[in-house]
């Protein structure tokens, strides 16, 4: 699967750290040339360093991906580093907490406009050069949280998660002539920095809840992109994984021990 990935042009946005770290690294190890973009320099370049010290191919770039001139000037980068776009990663988002009666209407539209229109504004400046490839691929970072489940404080968060899949669900159906296939990948619980730095008593507990016992990986998620990305996912479109260890099926945490 991974072969065909080689020598492709690919652009991870929110690639520095985290989950788009593991999928940009992930597209890295398969052979494709990354576009690694976050709002800080340093940190996209220190991130694609890291992959070609492991013999890849990957370069840094900064953007505010909410800002439509910014997504541009990103689709221009990637063509003139790698002559192409075969495949989008949007997966630049933020999750700031707060309870609604703490949330203000500044707090809601900047996640929004990360979120969601950071989604919309990736794909409408990589669209011409999606027309191009002869592998054209869209995938996007959703979550559970949204689309499935709720938790406390990430109304604005989850709200954007679960448009992001009503907007793929058109998307997908303007670019099908194209060949353009737009899906979505779901995270559960997977171990980020920001995670990671709440201490092990946290990542127990959160693991305690997932059937598997284990909080995923950026790799696992990395892996879930790619095989979207493939030639052999060129008729899935439109379509969601969810990759969290089996997170959302329990009934309940007594289901867990029956």
């Amino acid at each position: 699967m991974s072969s065909s990935l080689a020598g492709r042009s690919v652009i991870v946005t929110g690639g520095s750290k985290g989950i788009g770290k593991g999928i940009a690294r992930v597209f890295g190890k398969a052979g494709a040339k990354v576009l690694i973009v976050s709002r800080t320099l340093a940190e996209a370049e220190a991130a694609a360093e890291e992959i070609c010290r492991g013999g890849g191919t990957a370069k840094g770039f900064a953007a505010d991906i909410s800002d439509a001139g910014g997504t541009q000037m990103m689709a221009e980068a990637a063509i003139a580093a790698f002559g192409a776009i075969d495949v989008l990663c949007a997966n630049a988002g933020i999750f700031p907490q707060a309870k609604i009666e703490d949330l203000s209407a500044e707090d809601w539209d900047h996640v929004m406009s990360t979120n969601l229109k950071g989604t919309f504004l990736s794909l409408k400046s990589c669209l011409p050069y999606l027309k191009k490839s002869d592998q054209p691929r869209v995938v996007i970072t959703s979550s559970i949280t949204g689309p499935v489940t709720g938790f406390p404080g990430w109304t604005h968060y989850g709200a954007s998660k679960a448009a992001q899949l009503g907007f793929m669900r058109t998307a997908c159906l303007e670019v099908a002539k194209y060949g353009i296939t737009v899906n979505a990948v779901l995270p559960g619980n997977i171990l980020t920095e920001g995670l990671i730095a709440l201490g092990p008593d946290y990542e127990k507990s959160m693991a305690a809840s997932i059937p598997l016992k284990k909080l995923g990986t950026v790799e696992d998620i990395g892996h879930a992109a790619l095989f979207l990305a493939s030639k052999e996912a060129g008729y899935i479109t439109g379509q969601t994984i969810i990759v969290d260890g089996g997170q959302i099926l329990p009934e309940s945490l007594d289901a867990l021990n029956a």
